[in-house]
């Protein structure tokens, strides 16, 4: 029963990621359009700085929209796949060691190898270096949203590894954005945020109703965006603090999920349908009109561009391999070499991660043309390579033989 109940929540999640796909193709389609076209362009970079404005006590605190939209919704981006994290790792996909280990091969080796490429590239030049990370991430809306068309030809074992190598890629992500994406530190702010934290956990133990959660992301989001780490994390602290059990009293156990399971619900559809496409429209939006070949062929974009299509490829591919060899996981059910190569190359859709570290590698505007540009064409490239191998020669449908119906 509980296997069952995991796999329709699967479907649910992975038909809800699928739609959202659409949408962010849509919204990044969208900018670009924008950006590229006389009439659009300057209604595009008016709309990426309108003004958005804070007041909180004495102080006013300005944003661009765009800037908002990284530093501050894109938190809430944030507590969801922390959500979605800390319940594969306890109760889904992900809970057992054996069914954890390969997908986790494959993301290690996915993060590895395109990180390598990058650097392979850009070695010597320590502005360009900053990037080292933007080929190493999955984007799991688009990913599965590309596997959707593909339909029920793709075993469900198949979808679940796919899922599984993006929500511990973005895993990994957040570990790098902690660890290289933090320059300087203000300790008074930093301790509120550490306080803030084992108020959280306190909470964990006594608290079974999201709200006081919600309250205390917008505290810790305000003390971690002051400190100098990254404002995003806020989300994750908060979404390994939210639990996911109901209480011991007669009214909660009236409740009918746990908290971690109602916040995730609540916010799946505002950052699937709203928050993403919204960050994947501020950010795209790349004009190709002052392109060069020149630009193309540029380490960074070059670096970019080949670690989401080749380096993905290679290292989960390579990774998975070895885990079979050494006997600790073994192939999803349904799945030959040539379906394994195809879901490495839809691994290197990159994007919205792909997006969101670029901006935190450079603040040139025009190193951040070039990652996007990077981004863009990897993502594109991989998704469609991706999808015509395992559409022809991975998954390939095999009609089920009829008996003649006897006179």
């Amino acid at each position: 029963m509980a296997n069952a109940n995991n796999h329709n929540a699967f479907l649910r999640f992975f038909k809800s990621e699928a739609a959202g796909g659409a949408i962010l193709f849509a919204a990044a389609l969208f900018a670009i359009i924008a950006a590229n076209t006389e009439t659009l362009a300057e209604w595009y970079e008016h709309f990426k700085h309108l003004p958005v404005g804070i007041t909180f006590g004495d102080g006013n605190y300005s944003f661009s929209l765009a800037h908002f939209v990284n530093d501050g919704l894109m938190a809430v981006f944030f507590l969801l796949v922390g959500l979605e994290i800390k319940r594969e790792f306890l109760t889904g996909e992900l809970s057992n060691r054996q069914q954890a280990l390969l997908p986790a091969f494959a993301a290690a080796g996915g993060m590895a190898v395109p990180a390598l490429i990058y650097a392979g590239f850009n070695w010597g030049d320590s502005v360009a270096m900053r990037g080292w990370a933007i080929p190493t991430a999955t984007d799991i809306a688009f990913s599965l949203g590309v596997l959707s068309l593909l339909g029920a030809r793709v075993p469900l074992a198949v979808k679940v590894f796919l899922t599984a190598v993006a929500i511990i890629d973005d895993l990994g992500a957040i570990a790098i954005i902690a660890v290289f994406y933090t320059d300087t530190l203000h300790f008074g702010a930093l301790g509120m945020a550490v306080l803030m934290i084992f108020v959280l956990f306190w909470m964990n133990r006594h608290v079974r109703t999201i709200s006081p959660y919600m309250l205390a992301f917008i505290v810790l989001w305000a003390c971690v965006i002051q400190s100098g780490i990254h404002a995003t994390l806020a989300g994750v602290a908060v979404a390994l603090a939210v639990p996911l059990r109901v209480g011991e009293s007669g009214s909660e156990k009236q409740q009918s999920s746990p908290p971690l399971i109602t916040m995730e619900h609540n916010l799946h559809s505002v950052v699937t349908f709203l928050i993403v496409p919204l960050f994947a429209f501020v950010n795209a939006g790349v004009s190709f009109r002052d392109v060069s070949t020149s630009m193309l062929f540029n380490s960074i974009p070059l670096g970019i561009t080949l670690g989401l299509l080749i380096g993905k490829v290679i290292g989960i591919s390579a990774a998975v391999w070895l885990a079979i060899k050494l006997g600790v996981a073994a192939m999803p059910n349904g799945c030959r070499w040539p379906g394994m190569v195809g879901i490495s190359m839809l691994c290197g859709i990159g994007f919205t991660v792909s997006l969101f570290i670029g901006n935190l590698s450079f603040s040139d505007e025009a190193l951040i043309n070039l990652v996007k540009i990077g981004v863009l064409l990897g993502s594109t490239a991989a998704g469609i390579c991706g999808f015509l191998l395992l559409r022809f020669f991975a998954f390939r449908h095999r009609p089920q033989a009829t008996t003649a119906p006897v006179a």
